[in-house]
């Protein structure tokens, strides 16, 4: 079986387990989710989701976080971690949304990259998201899984998103990602996957290596 026929059952399975393929962040608009996916690195989207409702009635817009002290912000975020490095960047990505930007959050991964603490997976994120253009969110899910299908055999995240780009149908691609993202939470986890439980277990290379074994 191909990497190309692997990934299109993979769609399809995954499409068929998890029907509702939704971002786990709550957002209100594109600034929201921007900010709430920076919080996340290395956050549950749990915590950021507790966190981001009281930090978003304080600071409702861009201009309210351009001009806002970054201590400020960080005291609403210290339970996310790296809360220090976050507030900077939080507070310098809306100072050049606002100066470079006109307000909006920009709609390519070019642009979007260009912004303090933002890379190729918020980027993507975004794009797929709030814009709706397919996108490849890189995480940790989505490298662990997609590697035990055998899509590839990186470890670079850009790289790994352009390779799965050619194998995902485009209009596919983004909830794919999110579904991957329930998968790796609900049976495919890093530490003890349940390969006799998963829905990709007659095609996934992993799987089926892991299912022979055991018999």
């Amino acid at each position: 079986m191909t990497k190309k026929e692997i990934a299109l059952k993979a769609v399809e399975a995954l499409k068929k387990e998890y029907p509702d393929a939704i971002c786990s962040l709550d957002y209100k608009d594109p600034l929201h989710l921007l900010i709430a996916t920076r919080l996340s690195a290395q956050c549950t989207d749990a915590r950021v989701n507790m966190v981001t409702p009281a930090l978003f009635d304080r600071f409702p817009d861009v201009d309210s976080f351009a001009e806002a002290e970054v201590d400020d912000v960080a005291e609403y975020i210290k339970s996310c971690g790296l809360y220090k490095t976050k507030s900077k960047d939080i507070v310098a990505m809306c100072r050049m949304l606002r100066d470079d930007f006109g307000g909006e959050v920009p709609d390519t991964i070019e642009a979007l990259t260009k912004l303090p603490g933002v890379g190729r997976k918020t980027a993507n994120l975004i794009c797929g998201d709030v814009f709706g253009k397919p996108a490849v969110v890189v995480d940790t899910h989505c490298i662990r899984i997609t590697s035990k299908l055998g899509l590839h055999k990186q470890k670079d995240q850009k790289k790994i998103e352009l390779e799965l780009k050619k194998l995902l149908p485009p209009d596919e691609s983004n909830d794919f990602c999110h579904r991957l993202v329930l998968h790796g939470r609900a049976v495919c986890t890093a530490r003890s996957p349940k390969c006799e439980n998963c829905c990709m277990n007659t095609f996934c290379r992993t799987g089926v290596k892991e299912l022979k074994n055991e018999n």
